[in-house]
């Protein structure tokens, strides 16, 4: 009987989401292609399965993460994209330099923290404490969102780090710190509420200092343009800010 109840649940569940992917199909647009920073992985997995939830007659194909500027490139060298969600506004610059999209709107806000191993073995607690010659201290590359709003919260503060490196994306400098490979790496406090309890998170002084706004734009090559548009809105929405402040976001 329990074998008989777990089948039939199974075959409702599958029926379900058989008629969601009709739905999208019959309406004949393509998946919603979305191109986002890597901070926002965990809150744009959950903004599309609800977005998806609340507009069936729309699909959206696995979202494409990484460095900001990195995937600008990409998007300048032509890659094709419906909505692109970076961590600070001047990554989308050379996107809208290109004619590609306009300036965005800012849909969500983050701020730094030191992450450091749980427990906090080296006693940081300062931005002062990353420059300590028994401190290995890992950051992102100074072109790309996270490194930008390092160096503008160290410069504040008069903090010279040297770095064992310098990582294109932030989940890369979460990944570091996570496997023991350096000591502490600043870090977006949402990637610090994502890593659980692995990692410990200490705010800064003066954090306010470097504020990252991010920006949402829609191509204006947009393979799938309404449905674009209407994901934009859905990140917009009260629905959608929920779930971002639900990841630790700030609101715009």
């Amino acid at each position: 009987m329990k074998r008989l109840i777990a089948g039939l649940l199974a075959l409702t569940l599958l029926v379900a989401g058989c008629g969601s992917d009709e739905q999208a199909a019959a309406s004949g647009a393509a998946p919603v292609k979305i191109f986002a920073a890597a901070s926002l992985q965990g809150s744009f997995d959950e903004l599309a399965e609800q977005f998806t939830a609340a507009h069936p007659e729309y699909s959206v194909a696995p979202i494409v993460y990484d460095g900001s500027q990195a995937l600008a490139t990409q998007i300048v060298e032509g890659a094709d994209v419906d909505v692109i969600a970076f961590a600070d506004q001047s990554s989308l610059k050379p996107v809208t330099d290109a004619g590609i999209t306009d300036h965005g709107t800012v849909f969500a806000t983050n701020t730094l923290q030191i992450a450091v191993a749980p427990g906090n073995p080296k006693h940081i607690t300062t931005l002062a404490d990353l420059a300590r010659s028994d401190v290995s201290t890992v950051l992102c590359a100074p072109e790309v969102p996270c490194g930008k709003a390092s160096k503008k919260l160290l410069d504040a503060a008069g903090v010279t780090v040297h770095p064992v490196s310098e990582e294109t994306n932030v989940t890369s400098v979460v990944n570091r710190v996570e496997a023991g490979e350096a000591d502490a790496g600043l870090v977006y406090k949402t990637d610090v509420a994502a890593a659980g309890d692995k990692l410990t998170g200490i705010t800064p002084a003066d954090v306010t200092a470097a504020v990252n706004r991010y920006p949402i734009a829609v191509s204006k090559k947009a393979p799938s343009p309404e449905a674009a548009v209407a994901f934009e809105q859905f990140v917009l929405s009260p629905a959608g800010q929920k779930i971002l402040a639900e990841y630790g976001f700030g609101s715009p």
